[in-house]
């Protein structure tokens, strides 16, 4: 009997590695959201619409994202992975097909904004909770590897678009075309991406609980985690952080432009170091995690960011030291986007970790909206781009304080008698 649970258990820890590809072919996919700068200009040129109009697609994509990503954590938790990756795919496909038949701003809003967006929140709900579960002892890495596609999604798509497919095809046939690739890599992520059996163990109680990241012993239910200090200290810090970071890129372009960088590398800075950076952040500092602890991690990365942002823009036309600034930033903004998934999952449990770090990643999506309108506020204040990358770094001393302030919630109190007396706040 006990050899056959070994055996059983053996055969799930092999298969957990196959999770990991599945959160990877989904996340690849999702990540073309990155990749949306490519397709600017074409809309443009076509339709004569100006930069104010289209910038708002990604702004509700963003929105729509971040709050479709609490309803899909909460379905999750509820009755699996397979319903919201399943929609996930269909719809983030969805969108970029039908943005080939674009004629108005409405449409494409809808399309790319509202689908697309929808499309991202619950294909994204799944790889986080099914790695938590599935890594209790190498959780950092796991979450890592799968949302590091999401970073690596506009590394590739962006520039085969941008370089391949549009000069060859045309915008409509792109569109068409990613959206058929998309929901081929979303599929095979819906078949891999499984809740592990009931009673899974992938490595021995003292070897977790002896790691630095090791997980609570309580399953905390969303309420529960509202009333503990550690959730608000990292909603601000991973807020602040991550405004911080898009403060800086959503304004790299303009300012290469500004200080002389040639198109070329202009193209290679943001779709190539940025990219890479960025899936190297998740998947790399999600590693480190495992080792130094989560919040000992995005407390490095942070600090790192708050000397980087300032450094990128004193390194000007200097295009070596601009890509090694370009990349630690967006390593800093890659790392908060994977360390903050394991350490929710960490910090409260797994069985509502849909919910719980949904309500987590709100933060991100208020950084998505006031981060880049912050940066565009400053310049047209004061037309440069120092205030923007100062203030970002500003934002990113603040955050650091945050997590310097964050303590794991504590076990839950229990009485002489073993009865749940309630959660002790962090």
């Amino acid at each position: 009997m006990a050899s056959s649970a070994l055996k059983s258990n053996q055969q799930a820890g092999i298969s957990r590695w196959w999770r990991v590809v599945g959160g990877l072919f989904m996340n690849l996919a999702l990540g073309t959201l990155y990749g949306w700068s490519v397709f600017v200009a074409p809309l443009e040129k076509q339709f004569g619409w100006k930069r104010a109009e289209t910038s708002m697609v990604f702004t509700i994509a963003v929105v729509v994202f971040a709050l479709s990503f609490v309803v899909a954590g909460r379905i999750q938790d509820k009755i699996g992975p397979l319903p919201c990756s399943l929609a996930g795919g269909i719809l983030v496909s969805l969108g970029f097909f039908l943005c080939s038949y674009t004629t108005s701003l409405t449409y494409l809003y809808i399309c790319f904004g509202v689908i697309g967006g929808l499309g991202n929140g619950f294909g994204y709900a799944t790889p986080i909770p099914v790695m938590a579960k599935w890594f209790p002892d190498k959780r950092g890495l796991a979450v890592g590897l799968a949302v590091g596609g999401y970073g690596a999604g506009s590394a590739i798509f962006g520039p085969l678009a941008q370089l391949k497919l549009i000069p060859s095809y045309g915008l409509a046939t792109t569109l068409q075309i990613l959206g058929a690739v998309f929901f081929v890599m979303t599929m095979i992520g819906v078949f891999l991406l499984k809740n592990p059996p009931a009673g899974y163990q992938s490595a021995s109680r003292a070897s977790v609980a002896s790691s630095k990241s090791a997980a609570t012993l309580r399953e905390f239910s969303p309420g529960e985690m509202l009333r503990t200090s550690a959730f608000y200290l990292m909603w601000v810090g991973y807020a602040l952080g991550c405004s911080a970071g898009l403060m800086v890129i959503s304004q790299l372009v303009p300012f290469a432009r500004s200080v002389g960088i040639a198109a070329a590398a202009l193209s290679t800075m943001t779709l190539v170091v940025g990219a890479c950076g960025n899936a190297s952040g998740r998947i790399l500092s999600g590693w480190m995690s495992d080792k130094l602890g989560r919040i000992n991690v995005l407390r490095t990365m942070i600090g790192i960011s708050m000397i980087a942002m300032p450094a990128l823009y004193a390194a000007g036309s200097n295009v070596g030291l601009l890509y090694l600034a370009v990349f630690l930033v967006y390593w800093c903004y890659g790392t908060q986007l994977s360390v903050n998934g394991a350490a929710a999952s960490d910090f409260w449990g797994t069985k509502n970790a849909g919910i719980n770090y949904g309500l987590l990643f709100t933060a991100w999506g208020v950084a998505g909206i006031i981060g880049p309108r912050i940066a565009g506020v400053l310049y047209d204040k004061y037309h440069n781009y120092q205030a923007a990358f100062y203030t970002a770094a500003a934002l990113a001393a603040i955050a650091l304080l945050c997590e310097l302030l964050v303590k794991r919630p504590s076990v839950v109190r229990v009485s002489t008698s073993g009865a749940d007396v309630g959660v002790t706040r962090a």
